[in-house]
């Protein structure tokens, strides 16, 4: 049975993406068989299999490590501070960010990262049939993040035409960047955050083939990476701690104003209603969530985390699924991948700001299909943790 709800589910998706296609002629189906059957063995064998059991506990094993580490440098400046057998979230979750960013400094300064993002970019591209700046654009987005990666392809953000500037807002909004990943287990399950990185690098392909469908003229193909200024390894590392601090800090200050209104408005739903608004929420995503493949018995209360992180972001959604009781392990683990990318309102504000910063044409284009956009990401989201769901 869940085979069928799960394919109905897949079925809602294409044709929420076909009903809001720009040119349904243009839709080129070949490679959007190809990256839906690649999901479907990705989602198999990493959380179905040995090999996929092995390389999530490695990935896993990896950060835990890395988060250890990163506890040494918090626990030296606030060792103490916190209450006795009490982890507050923001030395525990928010903090160690700034040590995987300082990471990722080191292994981009070391021309790793580049190394790894523009060859796994030319290999998608040959999957996905679409153009190799779209590719490297999905692949940086995962691991730079999803304002910092339009800086590295500045030099043909003002030459770039609507449909193509689309494709790589879309990717930066379905997928979640590897500073805040270790964040990310720290609240749901390894496996859950592996499986939906994986899926959704394909799914953001997928959508915006259907949704914005375009074939780039090998012609105009050409990748340029825009090089950072040079600069010493010192002034690269504390530019990268100071990044992660900043991401941290931000993630806390949108929490706190998140998380409140939330109360604000649950109490003022609850005050005149009846019902908070977060669980009449449930009720209107709760038919998605079925058919996502979480048993009815938990889809209002699947249904109102999925809305909280649209209407929030994900952490709130993570922290919400964290204290959750009552849900089924199914639902869990589909609800988890679900809420792993950036797809929310705030995210429109990021990107179409981001963009902005470095041409301010393109970012009033950006901010005019910001809608859409998450539309879009969301479809990308939903259409990965129904694939996930078919293997759980």
């Amino acid at each position: 049975m869940k085979y069928i709800i799960g394919l109905a589910g897949i079925v809602l998706v294409f044709l929420l993406a076909f009903v809001a296609s720009s040119d349904r002629k243009r839709i080129r189906y070949r490679p959007l068989i190809v990256m839906i059957v690649l999901q479907a063995i990705l989602a198999f064998v990493l959380l179905n299999t040995g090999v996929g059991s092995f390389l999530i506990g490695g990935f896993a094993s990896t950060f835990e490590h890395l988060l250890s580490y990163a506890a040494e440098g918090v626990n030296f400046v606030f060792g103490g501070l916190a209450n006795v057998n009490e982890a507050p979230f923001f030395l525990n979750v928010l903090l160690p960010i700034v040590f995987i960013s300082a990471l990722i400094g080191i292994l981009q300064y070391i021309k790793v990262l580049p190394f790894i993002i523009k060859y796994i970019g030319l290999v998608l591209s040959k999957v996905n049939g679409m153009g190799k700046l779209e590719s490297f654009n999905a692949v940086a987005s995962a691991i730079l993040g999803q304002s910092e990666v339009f800086i590295s392809v500045k030099k043909q953000l003002g030459a770039m035409p609507r449909h193509r500037l689309y494709t790589l807002c879309a990717s930066a909004m379905s997928t979640v960047s590897m500073s805040i990943v270790g964040a990310y287990m720290e609240l749901i399950k390894p496996e859950y955050v592996v499986t939906a990185l994986v899926l959704n690098l394909f799914g953001g392909f997928i959508i915006a083939s259907i949704i914005n469908p375009y074939e780039v003229d090998p012609k105009e193909d050409i990748l340029e990476i825009q090089e950072e200024e040079k600069q010493s390894f010192f002034e690269m590392l504390g530019e990268y701690i100071m990044d992660g601090f900043k991401v941290a800090t931000t993630v806390a200050a949108m929490l706190i104003g998140f998380v409140a209104l939330i109360a604000m408005i649950n109490g003022i739903f609850s005050g005149i209603f009846g019902i908070s608004f977060q669980d009449l929420l449930g009720y209107i995503f709760a038919p998605f969530a079925f058919l996502m493949g979480i048993p009815w018995g938990d889809a209002v209360q699947a249904g109102s985390i999925m809305a909280t992180k649209m209407v929030s972001n994900e952490f709130v959604a993570m922290t919400t699924l964290t204290n959750a009781t009552g849900l089924s392990a199914r639902a869990i683990g589909i609800v988890s991948v679900f809420l792993v990318s950036f797809a929310n309102f705030s995210s429109i504000g990021i990107i179409a700001g981001a963009v902005k910063g470095l041409h301010s044409k393109q970012g009033n284009e950006v901010a005019r299909f910001g809608l859409k956009l998450l539309y879009g990401a969301t479809l990308v989201s939903v259409l990965s943790a129904t694939i996930a769901g078919l293997f759980m």
